[in-house]
């Protein structure tokens, strides 16, 4: 009886071990299971974007069988994050936070790029811009040029400090220039992150549309933000695209959070070539198998032409990407990253 009892007791602590291993090895959430979670930018997070999100969800569930969650974000730093401590299986980064999250963690590899009008990569490329309040531009010229010179001691904005785009391009440019005079020399990225060295005050929008809108209300005199990430909500109203002295107007119905800056109008003083997005993968959470299936579907027709992923130029409907030419998605290695990794060399 006593032996009976003893071997009661002791499978009931082995099965009690053997319940406690499962339960740990699956709140570390290690290795693929039923669920792709997908997180976004704040960027990409706005209601203008989610038939968009939803159409990349509904791709990749079809393509995996699996269910999709979307985790939508304010800061670039948690999303970030959460893809490199496994929380997330796929996300849609700019190069400087994929690289970034690659350092952190080596399983976090590219896996698509948009690209451009060719159908290549040869020309995967979008714009980082310095602009201004249109009423002030000649503040910032010199004979009759925008001249970098003029944005010492005023307020900048930026977009966070792992945007490629709003911070990593716009202060290489910076650095590039001011590093040349003897009174900026010494001058760092470190030192663009606030106020004193050569900006009067530095904002961070945590988001291109922010960072826009610091501008717009005032409160920066400078900002960065790029190009794609703002033309849901603004039009050309005078010059040509994505060139110096080109002017953009807020569109009369352009949703938060432009809503409350309709009308304003901004104009570029610089504008810088930046290369394409990706969407990546943990390949830890995702795993080898859903990751070649993603990268098929995802470099499809079927993707290319879906209009809510890819909606045409001259649409009302607002969408991830536009699509001018052959714009598609393109498989593509780390080592394409390289030219924004040399910028902190």
């Amino acid at each position: 009886m006593n032996r009976n009892l003893t071997l009661v007791v002791m499978l009931s602590v082995f099965m009690l071990f053997l319940a406690a291993c499962s339960q740990g090895s699956a709140s570390e959430g290690e290795g693929p299971d039923d669920v792709i979670d997908i997180v976004w930018y704040p960027n990409e997070s706005g209601n203008e974007l989610k038939a968009s999100r939803d159409a990349i969800g509904s791709t990749v569930a079809d393509a995996t069988g699996k269910e999709v969650e979307h985790h939508l974000t304010t800061d670039y730093a948690i999303a970030i994050e959460t893809l490199v401590n496994n929380n997330a299986d796929l996300a849609f980064m700019g190069a400087q936070g994929y690289i970034e999250a690659n350092a952190s963690n080596e399983a976090i590899q590219p896996l698509a790029v948009p690209t451009g009008p060719s159908g290549t990569l040869d020309d995967a490329l979008y714009h980082s811009w310095l602009a201004l309040n249109v009423d002030e531009q000649e503040d910032y010229k010199v004979d009759g040029e925008f001249e970098l010179d003029t944005i010492a001691d005023k307020s900048f904005s930026f977009v966070s400090t792992s945007s490629t785009s709003g911070f990593k391009v716009p202060t290489s440019t910076i650095l590039g220039h001011f590093n040349e005079q003897e009174q900026y020399a010494d001058l760092a990225e470190a030192d663009l992150m606030e106020g004193g060295a050569l900006f009067s005050q530095v904002l961070f929008g945590n988001s291109h549309q922010g960072s826009a809108v610091n501008l717009l209300t005032g409160n920066a005199d400078v900002a960065a933000f790029c190009d794609t990430c703002v033309e849901n909500y603004v039009e050309v109203a005078e010059g040509e695209e994505n060139t110096a002295g080109a002017v953009y107007r807020v569109k009369d119905d352009a949703e938060e959070p432009f809503n409350n800056v309709t009308g304003s109008e901004f104009t570029l003083m610089s504008v810088t070539p930046v290369l394409n997005a990706p969407f990546v993968a943990n390949m830890d959470a995702l795993g080898q198998e859903d990751f070649d299936a993603l990268v098929e579907v995802f470099t499809s027709d079927e993707v290319a032409n879906n209009e809510e992923i890819f909606t045409p130029e001259d649409s009302e409907g607002s969408a991830l990407f536009t699509k001018s030419g052959d714009e598609r998605f393109a498989p593509v290695e780390d080592e394409w990253f390289n030219p924004i990794r040399e910028l902190s060399n």
